[in-house]
Formats: structure tokens, sequence, C-alpha cells
């Protein structure tokens, strides 16, 4: 398997992935096996071996459920990125987000905060983009962020277009978003971009 891909780089779905589908046959390979040869040893299913084997079934279903759900998920192309990686300067972007609601998941493919702008762009043609805004400014609001503006673009040259306004704004006041996160101390209130990764799968 490739080096661990963390959340909000590219790549991180098809990483989490690979991840779900090996973890998922592991525990489903151990619990048949433990079964089997429970089997094999004491010629009937009411064994010790069985028990941990039905045990063992809790851990594969859950790990089966997490797998559907990234099949299920949208991210970031190749094309896409290199186009955004192209013209962010030194905006800090992050990729890959499922943002998960009760009623819904939103497939987000990249997203940036600066200066009390979130922009964010999705390639899922099925978002709601409506539905999407309301809920991360909910969200982030939690937080005390409810001054934010959050603009989400279906359009990768629209994107691209409005990371370019924001560069100049971030070279204009000088500001290191990449420093901003860094400088973010354990028990203190989130940044508003980690915000939106901790409300991400």
């Amino acid at each position: 398997m490739s080096s661990k891909v963390y959340k909000g780089e590219f790549g991180y779905i098809k990483y989490r992935r690979k991840v779900a589908i090996i973890r998922t046959a592991i525990c489903l390979i151990a619990a048949i096996g433990m079964y089997v040869t429970g089997l094999l040893l004491f010629k009937t299913q009411k064994n010790g071996m069985s028990i941990i084997a039905a045990l063992g079934c809790l851990p594969t279903g859950w790990s089966g459920v997490n797998l559907i759900m990234l099949l299920k998920a949208a991210y970031c192309s190749d094309a896409d990125h290199e186009k955004i990686e192209a013209c962010k300067g030194d905006l800090l972007i992050h990729y890959d987000h499922v943002i998960t609601s009760y009623d819904t998941n939103y497939n987000i493919a990249a997203s940036t905060v600066l200066d009390k702008n979130i922009c964010l762009y999705a390639s899922d043609d099925k978002l709601d983009i409506h539905d999407c805004e309301k809920h991360i400014k909910k969200m982030i609001a939690q937080s005390g962020y409810s001054s934010y503006s959050i603009k989400i673009f279906k359009d990768i040259d629209q994107f691209c277009s409005r990371l370019s306004q924001l560069e100049k704004l971030r070279s204009e006041k000088n500001i290191d978003p990449k420093a901003i996160e860094d400088a973010w101390v354990p028990g203190t209130v989130e940044t508003a971009a980690s915000v939106l990764l901790s409300i991400s799968l």
C-alpha cells in the first residue's frame, strides 16, 4: 500500500478506500476462518470459536458500511487538482471532503479559507449547493464563525478564478494560512479550516 494520506490531502478518499477494502477483507476472512476452524475441530457449531467468529462479524459489518460510504464518495480528479495547484499561490487548499450531516453527505473536492471567506469546489453534479452552504454555515457557527462568507462552485474554472482573487487578497494583507493552522493550540477553538475537516469523514 502507498504511504499514508492524511485528511485534507489530495488522494485521501482513494487511500481510505484501499484501507477499507483491505480491512474489510481481513476481518471477513478472520471471522470465516475462525468459524470453519471451530467446526472442523469440534464437529459442531456450539463451540467457543464460533462465538468469537460471531463477535468478529461486528467489526466486519462496521468496516463494510464504511467501505460502502467511501465507494459512493466523490473526490478531486487529477485534472482538477493540477488546475487548482497551478493557481492557488500560497493559499492553503484541503482536498477530498465528505461533509456529513443527518440527512445526506456532501462531496467537496477542494476548499480554502481566507479572511472570513470559505471557498469550495464540488465536482459532484448531484450536490445541492444551497443545502450544503447552509449546513456548513450552521456547523462553523457553532465554533464562533458566524460571519464567514461561504461559496461553493461547480465549475472548476470559476473556482480557480476565485482562488486567484483570494491569492491576491492574501498577498495584499500578507496572510499566511499555513502559519495560522500551525499556530493552533490543542484545547482552543479550532480554525475555520480545521472545522471543515472535523465535520468530514
